[in-house]
């Protein structure tokens, strides 16, 4: 497995890692046995970066990562987040997502989910408007200094919070939603990890399942799935999406590859510092997706797809209305 360093001070990671959430919710059903087979697989190859939320299900999924680990926590790093109430993760009465003594009931809790005693990365998962950030990262940084977390990371963060925060304490890497479809943390965000020496971890890098080419209508979603709420998959939005997918199919052919991998080989091709996060919860996707690591694209079909992708392209936001307040703060 290839290497990568995430950020000038962080660790050295795989080229790609593993996104966890959907083991647990929003694509489609569950299937823990499966899903924990997939992260052995994951360790076995050397995709050993693990990436979750306490948002996810609220503690479900870092407790199935938990349950993949017990053994082998010396195999992998652990990555994490808190802070996007929204989604779940349960705050007090009182304290707010970012708010100093949330952080730490909310690292508290997440080590009990895990099953460990440190946290390789350590993420605010969204930004807390009514606290400020050097408040939130201080308490962040307390427990680094206690030996709960090694590494601080920030999520879907604008690019003078990344400067404040950076300035309390380093920040390895910030985690964020990059794609072919998804690119505008290239206007300031990219530029601003890059010169503080921050790494980066693209989040969706598949476009959470459009950039494979398989869901090509509405229909091909079950109807609990949560991306029947996403502007980008409306009926109408993802008919007019479809014929992006035709520059990424007759690239895909002409390296005997899928769509999938050309769209991750893409994004790994966008600078060394970046580090895809491609989530499953199969065994065979795993390994289709740790493939595109050895794809090289050329010149020219790289400027293909920058051109056919250009920023705003998509059709619909990439997450709902009351989602999209939240990002970039």
């Amino acid at each position: 497995m290839q290497k990568r360093k995430l950020g000038r001070h962080g660790p050295e990671v795989p080229a790609l890692g593993l996104g966890c959430m959907g083991m647990s919710i929003s694509y489609g059903v569950p299937d823990d046995a499966e899903s924990i087979a997939t992260m052995h697989r994951a360790i076995e190859l050397g995709c050993n970066l693990l990436v979750t939320s306490d948002a996810y299900g609220s503690g479900v999924n870092e407790a199935l990562v938990g349950r993949a680990i017990a053994g082998r926590r010396d195999q992998v790093l652990i990555a994490t987040k808190f802070g996007n109430v929204g989604l779940g993760g349960g705050v007090p009465e009182g304290l707010s997502g970012g708010h100093p003594d949330y952080v730490k009931l909310a690292c508290e809790r997440s080590l009990r989910h895990l099953g460990i005693d440190c946290i390789d990365l350590y993420g605010l998962h969204r930004v807390d408007p009514q606290v400020p950030i050097e408040d939130t990262v201080g308490a962040m940084q307390r427990l680094v200094e206690q030996g709960k977390a090694r590494h601080l990371v920030l999520s879907e963060a604008g690019a003078q919070t990344i400067r404040r925060a950076h300035a309390v304490h380093p920040i390895t890497a910030v985690e964020t939603e990059y794609s072919l479809w998804s690119r505008e943390v290239e206007r300031d965000i990219l530029p601003a990890c890059r010169e503080l020496g921050i790494g980066f971890m693209a989040y969706a890098p598949l476009g959470r399942g459009f950039l494979t080419a398989t869901i090509k209508s509405v229909d091909a979603l079950i109807n609990q799935d949560r991306r029947r709420d996403h502007p980008r998959f409306s009926a109408e939005n993802i008919n007019k999406n479809n014929g992006l997918l035709n520059h990424l199919e007759d690239i895909a052919g002409a390296h005997q590859a899928t769509p999938a991998q050309v769209a991750l080989a893409w994004v790994l091709g966008r600078g060394d510092d970046i580090v895809p996060i491609p989530g499953t919860k199969r065994r065979s996707y795993l390994e289709q997706n740790l493939a595109a690591i050895d794809l090289q694209l050329t010149g020219a079909e790289a400027a293909r797809l920058d051109r056919a992708f250009a920023p705003d392209v998509a059709a619909g936001t990439r997450y709902p209305e009351k989602q999209l307040k939240g990002l970039g703060l």
